[in-house]
């Protein structure tokens, strides 16, 4: 590709630049970090959303979008003195050739697990959390599948799947009870436990919790609404129904 016709985060710097100047365009220059943040979360789904649709043009887009995001929120910082895009980009250049020792050193490492392990390592001398870096944001079950996750990457795990079955069958045992008590601070402790440990059960099983359940929602909704369809079909609302009714109507979907 001629220099012409390439486009370089450069340009793309200066553009954001070009937005941000006083004689720029007042909607990009009334943006707060906030306001980035949020627009940052939803790129990241629509690259998500494409990833899964796998069309490749919409990929692209998606993936420029994001970057788009990222360098604006660069600029905002460098406006205020906090650092630049080219700290960003050094930054993280440091951080993968330092965590990399297996590629750019002298290190020794087999297989998927031993580099992870070793990442955990490396960021403990770094003085971090093996936690750290589980963005706050993630939806929860996402969120709880990737820190039990790091936790079992340095040992702090069941010793196999029977001991998550009857961690469950615990804090099923503990939700009964406050469901007896009608205590509400507890009763969502208590589900919050069991939904919780649920999670550990999908990393042991190499299931992603997210996923699942939203496969699960996905055919909740296509069985509803055949539900819907069928009912309609005969005349009747959702509320006129029969329990027995619904029920017959949602094997039928089932079966399909």
């Amino acid at each position: 590709m001629g220099e012409k016709n390439s486009l370089s985060l450069d340009r793309l710097y200066r553009l954001v630049k070009r937005l941000r100047a006083p004689d720029g365009c007042p909607w990009d220059r009334a943006q707060k970090k906030g306001d980035l943040g949020r627009y940052l979360l939803n790129e990241a789904y629509e690259v998500k959303d494409a990833i899964e649709a796998g069309g490749a043009a919409a990929l692209q887009e998606e993936l420029g979008d994001l970057l788009f995001q990222i360098v604006f929120l660069s600029v905002m910082a460098e406006e205020e003195g906090e650092f630049t895009l080219e700290g960003v980009l050094s930054q993280v250049e440091d951080k993968m050739i330092r965590r990399h020792p297996h590629v750019f050193g002298d290190v020794d490492l087999q297989g998927v697990e031993e580099v992870k392990k070793n990442w955990e390592l490396i960021k403990a001398k770094e003085g971090k959390s093996i936690l750290n870096g589980v963005p706050k944001s993630l939806p929860a079950l996402c969120r709880a599948q990737e820190v039990t996750r790091r936790a079992a990457r340095v040992g702090f795990d069941w010793p196999d799947v029977k001991g998550v079955w009857e961690k469950i069958e615990e804090e099923l045992r503990e939700l009964r009870q406050a469901m007896g008590e009608l205590d509400e601070r507890r009763l969502q402790a208590e589900m919050g436990d069991l939904l919780f440990t649920c999670v550990n059960l999908a990393r042991f099983l190499k299931v992603e919790a997210e996923e699942a359940l939203n496969e699960s929602t996905k055919r909740f909704l296509t069985r509803f609404s055949y539900l819907e369809e069928k009912l309609k079909e005969r005349g009747k609302s959702l509320e006129e129904a029969t329990g027995e009714e619904m029920d017959a109507l949602w094997e039928e979907a089932k079966k399909r």
